[in-house]
């Protein structure tokens, strides 16, 4: 057991036990943990599905799903030994009564003191269902501590979200509430704070007087793939934009917290999301590009893959530029695009600063001859670090200035010894810190800036489609930003 880390007791009840999420992210990473010592005798999982199975095909089921994992002799055996299995319809308040019996039993068992995690990986149809049938039929326990902890989509606009959120709160209170986001659990997503408020050099300049624009890049170089029935209903601007990018948004805007608790950096998240400047149907329509990609480089186009509609309107591409009307950020657009068969998968954040207001080394004889913006990068994915470009003379004689590069990347035995984000996320929810999930209140703040767009694009037909695959999305793209006389930091001919 790692001398450092300290044992959680937790009765998990986890429904969707048998999916693809369960299968390749959960197990996993409580795998991780076990080894880590998060986990250790005082735990146990029942996981509930349709499905019929015994324990001990539960138990194969487990032992499959963490068989690339390196352990010790025995290791991964006694580990799966903490993970029962009980057939469940969520629908009939009668199957709960066995669950309540079998819960029951595990927490004398493995001394779990009444603590019980609840954990969704299902449809979010069925999310309220369970929360209230947890709550009626007695699932709840008077001592230790009992949390819900759900995978998004949370809804598909306000009135939905808000709908489900109501059914939540009829068994659990918002602190016992967890929202994954994986986003939030990635390592450089979160060393955006460190990077901000761990640095007065860079704190000082985090503000209109010093940045020009903010930059956020989703890319991804696949299609739909399997999710193509979930996708075609839900689109980039849902699937993407509303969760991962304002999540991101929201720690790139947001003033520091008194202290870094959850609450805390809640209440300057919220803050943010609160100034974000809600756009008339009029500004969405300038502010917004909708794209959805055709056939090209040997793939197909969306309209032809399985399960899609071939008539479509569902956008595989959003760009936009985001205003916030707060003192900070009065001014300074955030650029944000995301997008499927793009060319190359990767998340980046660019913050450009500020040109000086004269170029003192400008030469009218000379071909390019401009200061070049200092642009810091923060490269998310697949590479993890930092990059701050700056200004510097280029060697040799006369006098002309060239962009140079100051780089961290981590390195490869660094990345692997980062925690991936489900087992970072599943740690803290186990430790009760909400500081990397959603609330109620940011969810609330983004449908509702996300739903005047989705308005506006539900009674417009596009034109698609409009990119090539192997591209950075349609041109639309990059007009967006040439109106106001800038251009993406990345771009595939830089």
């Amino acid at each position: 057991m790692n001398i450092l880390a300290t044992e959680n007791k937790a009765l998990i009840t986890l429904f969707g036990a048998t999916g693809d999420l369960a299968k390749r992210k959960l197990y996993t990473s409580l795998f991780k943990l076990y080894q880590k010592g998060y986990l250790a005798d005082h735990f146990a999982l029942l996981g509930t599905s349709r499905h019929e199975l015994s324990d001990d095909e539960f138990e194969k089921m487990v032992l499959d799903s963490i068989k690339d994992i390196p352990a010790k002799d025995g290791e991964a055996e006694a580990f799966a030994k903490h993970f029962f299995y009980c057939a469940h319809d969520v629908t009939k308040p009668e199957h709960y009564v066995k669950l309540k019996d079998r819960l029951a039993e595990l927490d004398k068992q493995f001394g779990t003191e009444g603590n019980r995690l609840f954990y969704m990986s299902m449809a979010p149809q069925f999310f309220g269902t369970i929360a209230i049938n947890l709550k009626k039929q007695g699932l709840i326990t008077d001592k230790g501590y009992n949390r819900l902890v759900i995978e998004k989509p949370f809804g598909r606009d306000f009135d939905s979200a808000k709908k489900l959120n109501d059914e939540l709160s009829q068994t659990f209170e918002e602190n016992q509430i967890f929202r994954i986001d994986h986003y939030l659990g990635k390592e450089m997503v979160q060393n955006i704070q460190a990077l901000r408020f761990g640095n007065p050099i860079i704190e000082a300049l985090w503000n209109n007087r010093y940045i020009d624009n903010i930059q956020v890049t989703l890319s991804e170089k696949l299609g739909v793939e399997e999710r193509a029935g979930y996708y075609d209903k839900s689109g980039a601007l849902r699937d993407m934009l509303q969760n991962h990018i304002m999540q991101v948004v929201a720690q790139l805007a947001m003033e520091e917290p008194v202290a870094f608790t959850d609450d805390d950096v809640r209440v300057e998240k919220i803050k943010a999301l609160r100034s974000l400047r809600v756009y008339t149907p009029s500004e969405a329509a300038a502010n917004f590009v909708r794209g959805q990609y055709d056939a090209g480089n040997g793939t197909n186009a969306y309209r032809n893959e399985d399960g899609v509609d071939p008539e479509s309107g569902t956008e595989t591409f959003v760009a936009a530029k985001l205003m916030f009307d707060n003192y900070r950020w009065s001014g300074v657009p955030f650029y944000v695009r995301t997008g499927k068969k793009l060319a190359d998968k990767f998340t980046r954040i660019d913050v450009v600063f500020k040109k000086p207001l004269i170029d003192i080394f400008a030469n009218p004889d000379a071909k390019n001859q401009n200061l070049a913006s200092n642009v810091l990068t923060i490269y998310v994915e697949p590479k993890s670090g930092f990059a701050l470009q700056l200004n510097a003379k280029h060697v040799g004689q006369g006098y002309t200035t060239e962009p140079v590069d100051l780089q961290f990347l981590q390195s490869d035995s660094a990345k692997k010894e980062s925690p991936e984000p489900y087992e970072r996320l599943f740690h803290d929810a186990l430790e009760g810190n909400h500081t990397n999930f959603a609330s109620w209140a940011e969810i609330a703040y983004a449908w509702k800036f996300v739903d005047v767009i989705r308005n506006l694009w539900d009674i417009e037909k596009p034109s698609f489609p409009n990119y090539v695959p192997g591209s950075m999305g349609p041109a639309a793209a990059d007009e967006l930003l040439a109106r106001d006389g800038r251009k993406w930091v990345y771009r595939l001919n830089r």
